[in-house]
């Protein structure tokens, strides 16, 4: 299933902050992303309906089984994306930006021949 843009970012923002903080709220994404609450909470509705998080009676948020494939998914594209980008020479600002456009675009097809052909030049 195919899911916006917008929606990746904050499931690998939800992922990204429950690694570093452990529980994540609306406010902490919020704060993240620059975003306006009303902005987030609308987001949180929609990902929520979709199956993609839960939110306990504290306002707590956890990515469900599909949220985390997701989430997990872009956070790799992200991440190896930019690295590979930083070593042929581009610059960490450009690299990581750039990564951020791609990892939403790219198919699953071209995305593991790069992971292929960087994992042959380790």
């Amino acid at each position: 299933m195919k899911i916006q843009e917008s929606a990746e970012n904050y499931l690998e923002t939800i992922l990204i902050l429950s690694q570093k903080n452990g529980n994540v709220r609306s406010i902490d994404i919020a704060n993240e992303l620059a975003f306006s609450k009303p902005s987030v909470s609308v987001a949180m509705k929609n990902l929520r309906n979709a199956g993609h998080i839960l939110v306990d009676d504290d306002g707590y948020i956890t990515l469900t089984d599909s949220g985390r494939h997701i989430a997990e998914t872009i956070y790799e594209r992200h991440t190896l994306l930019s690295d590979w980008f930083i070593l042929l020479g581009v610059s960490e600002k450009t690299a990581r930006e750039d990564a951020c456009r791609i990892e939403h675009v790219i198919s699953a097809e071209s995305f593991a021949a790069i992971k292929k052909h960087v994992a042959g030049q380790s």
